[in-house]
């Protein structure tokens, strides 16, 4: 189209056409209207409307998880623009790809305090990877050619472009589809072959090796090289939130979910190990615990990452090594062909024995002294198929679905690591059922976080996004009130969320199918009914007010000071 004149909006449209955007989330606005014009035009590009803009931030996330492609959202300027931040401080901390499209007043009202103007560029700042202002039509092809590329290259993240309305309207001769990026963004993911050899020596050499796995490891694509290295070295595998779905939770080298409200073996695994190989992962608080020479304090630590930031930030490291997971995996795994690796060892015995004991807790539906959430989780890995795709909220139903929901395959488990962004689960799983519309979609909810976005129930039924979400139904900010009662001598300040709506009655009102479940053993088949429906579904499962998460590390403590492990066998 060199030659011909295109508005700015029409420039955006043909760019999103030509990196592959076959769907975006969003609301228009007035600062929006030309984009909305043009949009209109592009058949190619679904687009679906939401009730909230942080819902379409969040959907752009859900769907960019699943796919591995870059998620988009929409928002007009001021309230629509400043309604995204907090899904694109989700994303962005969880390193998802997104891009965000944000109207904004003209370029010469802005800084007049005008109708609908807020700063939407530097509000973004602190929380985007990259973010964008564009004054000229004509530099809108590299623009968005630049945005789409650093979003979804070296460490993921957000990128906003925010545009004002006179761009959007004004008519420019542009060379489309440029190639060029910027030439001072440049992310190194070539792992050094010096460091990658020298880890490679320290899991050869060591006893009772362990990998860490995060989310980098997903989003790089390295999960077959996880597991080969585990199965090479006979080493054991613990994984952040995050990382849930880079190996299997049935590998028997595979103890599960470390940290704050983890499993016990895969935080004592952590103890007891002498090399631990982190990758993709920062080290955050909620693995470590604040006793952090409690968190493996006889390992030679490697870790494996894409931001050079996050190398020695939280934990200090003896093998730094920076660059894409995949890569570094493929490296170690060459050299290590060149060593003697153990066939056997008394270590991997071991592993075998906690991740037997783990599995035997899951297993056990109705263990003593466990809770209902405790057993409606485990009745999930029953009745859904490994390749349904869960999503959570956030608070006692996010940390019961890590602890007990065994997940098979990468982009499986999608839930809010960073941030803890409690209205994330069900918007993310509208994105996330987009991205896989063939695959069954399961919204894990507390009764206090879809509260906060259930009104895009009507997206769901005005766009045919058949999901389930499975509400865990206690009238309790339960997260909050579990602390209250084990750390404030049971004083629940305004945890009680008392007067809530009839959720059957809720979800019918938009269309939906809805059922209670006031036992567990009657979740199966309200799954089936809610799935055969072919509509989005609202299961309201009755809960236990006084259901608690347990094992958990207790604020200030250390991975070694988990409290509740009482039901826990030994080995």
């Amino acid at each position: 189209m060199a030659g011909k004149k295109l508005s700015g909006a029409e420039i955006v449209v043909e760019e999103l056409k030509k990196e592959g955007v076959e769907v975006a989330f969003g609301i228009p606005g007035g600062a929006l209207l030309d984009f909305y014009e043009a949009l209109q035009q592009a058949e190619e590009i679904r687009h679906i409307l939401m009730r909230h803009e942080q819902c379409a931030a969040h959907a752009a996330d859900g769907y960019a998880r699943v796919s591995g492609r870059t998620g988009v959202c929409i928002a007009t300027s001021g309230p629509g623009a400043t309604n995204l931040i907090t899904g694109l401080t989700n994303a962005n901390m969880d390193s998802s790809p997104v891009v965000a499209l944000t109207g904004q007043v003209p370029t010469s009202a802005i800084g007049s305090n005008a109708f609908q103007e807020a700063s939407t560029f530097t509000i973004t700042m602190p929380i985007t990877k990259h973010n964008f202002l564009v004054t000229r039509a004509e530099d809108l092809p590299r623009v968005i050619h630049n945005a789409f590329y650093i979003a979804n290259t070296g460490r993921k993240g957000v990128v906003l472009v925010d545009l004002p309305k006179d761009v959007q309207a004004s008519k420019v001769e542009v060379e489309l589809h440029p190639e060029e990026t910027f030439p001072g963004y440049k992310p190194n993911i070539n792992p050094n072959k010096v460091q990658t050899k020298k880890a490679a020596e320290a899991l050869a050499n060591a006893e009772r090796p362990l990998i860490l796995a995060g989310g980098g490891v997903i989003s790089a694509g390295a999960t077959e090289e996880l597991r080969t290295l585990a199965e090479t070295l006979g080493a054991g595998v613990v994984t952040t939130l995050m990382g849930k779905g880079a190996i299997p939770e049935s590998h028997p080298l595979c103890l599960g979910m470390a940290g704050m409200h983890g499993r016990i073996y895969a935080n004592r695994a952590l103890n007891e190990c002498d090399a631990l190989l982190a990758l993709g992962t920062r080290f955050s608080d909620r693995l470590t615990g604040w006793q952090l020479d409690q968190f493996a304090p006889d390992a030679t630590l490697i870790q494996v990452d894409v931001d050079a930031a996050e190398i020695n930030k939280n934990i200090p490291v003896d093998i730094p090594i920076v660059g894409d997971v995949k890569l570094a995996l493929s490296d170690i795994l060459k050299w290590l062909k060149k060593e003697s690796i153990r066939e056997g060892s008394v270590w991997l015995q071991r592993v075998k024995e906690m991740h037997s004991a783990c599995e035997e807790c899951i297993k056990d539906i109705h263990r003593p002294g466990s809770s209902v959430s405790d057993i409606l989780i485990k009745e999930l890995n029953n009745i859904l198929d490994d390749d349904t795709i869960i999503t959570t909220e956030v608070g006692q139903c996010q940390m019961f679905a890590a602890h007990y929901y065994m997940t098979k395959k990468p982009r499986t488990f999608i839930s809010s690591g960073g941030l803890g962004t409690m209205g994330f689960g069900f918007p993310a799983a509208i994105g996330a059922k987009v991205a896989a519309p063939d695959k069954q979609v399961v919204d894990i909810a507390g009764d206090g976080s879809f509260l906060m976005t259930c009104h895009d129930l009507a997206t769901c039924v005005e766009n045919d996004i058949p999901v389930v979400v499975c509400i865990f139904d206690n009238r309790y900010l339960g997260m909050v009130r579990q602390w209250q009662e084990l750390f404030f001598d049971k004083r629940y300040s305004h945890t009680n969320l008392g007067i809530t709506p009839d959720f059957i009655k809720l979800g019918e009102a938009f269309g939906c199918y809805a059922e209670r479940v006031e036992k567990p053993e009657d979740l199966k088949s309200a799954l089936k009914n809610a799935f055969e429906s072919g509509k989005p579904a609202v299961l309201d499962m009755i809960v236990g007010k006084e259901d608690k998460v347990l094992p958990m590390i207790p604020p200030g403590g250390g991975i070694t000071g988990m409290i509740g492990t009482e039901r826990c066998r030994r080995v």
